[in-house]
């Protein structure tokens, strides 16, 4: 395990009320300049698979990316990464219907502008609407998820939605799916159509901003 992996795990068990005090000897020891707040790890795997893709390497330019868990978790991890506790810069990618709890957060932390990036449903519903679902249809299908996909669109619960709706409701039907198709669905676009939420998200990261 590396140190920022000591990191991340160590500011997760600290966030969530474990034993001992903020991790600030392995911050001060890592060159650490920004965390990217994300609420599960199905962001985790898209915005990792993005970095990849354009050759960077997050950890290797000073950035973290952190899971939480949830995103009622905003404000834990603000209070202990930011001007409060770790004095680190915070960014990531937050839901639209969650858009007010991370704004509190950040207020109530100090940190800087611009904050987080937003995403009108979830990530993967912006990942849906730039494929477009028949190349979504054609990655299910690559990966075997094929008959999967059309049991699940014989339940009674999936007439009346909209394919995207069914696609983005099936992503999260499984156990690791979601992460797994995290990473997918990124791989499969086309450079010119990152979800602008994503794609701005790295342009600050690596930049600096």
């Amino acid at each position: 395990m590396g140190e920022l992996d000591e990191f991340r795990e160590a500011v997760t068990a600290w966030a969530a009320g474990g034993p001992g005090g903020p991790p600030g000897e392995l911050a001060a020891r890592l060159p650490v300049r920004t965390v990217v707040l994300l609420e599960g790890l199905s962001d985790l795997a898209a915005v990792e698979a993005l970095a990849a893709i354009r050759g960077r390497d997050l950890a290797a330019e000073g950035v973290c990316v952190l899971p939480m868990g949830g995103a009622m978790s905003v404000g834990r991890f603000a209070r202990l990464l930011g001007p409060p506790g770790l004095g680190l810069r915070l960014t990531g990618l937050c839901d639209e219907a969650e858009r007010p709890y991370y704004a509190r957060a950040l207020e109530r932390s100090g940190a800087a502008e611009p904050g987080f990036f937003v995403c009108a449903a979830d990530l993967e519903d912006e990942l849906i609407r730039a494929l477009g679902v028949p190349r979504v249809e054609e990655v299910v299908r690559a990966e075997g998820d094929q008959r999967a996909l059309h049991t699940f669109l014989r339940q009674p619960a999936q007439r009346g939605r909209t394919s995207q709706q069914q696609l983005r409701r099936f992503l999260g039907t499984k156990k690791g799916r979601k992460i797994r198709y995290g990473r997918l669905l990124v791989e499969a676009l086309d450079p010119g159509r990152i979800p602008a939420p994503l794609d701005d998200l790295l342009t600050d990261v690596l930049t600096g901003r």
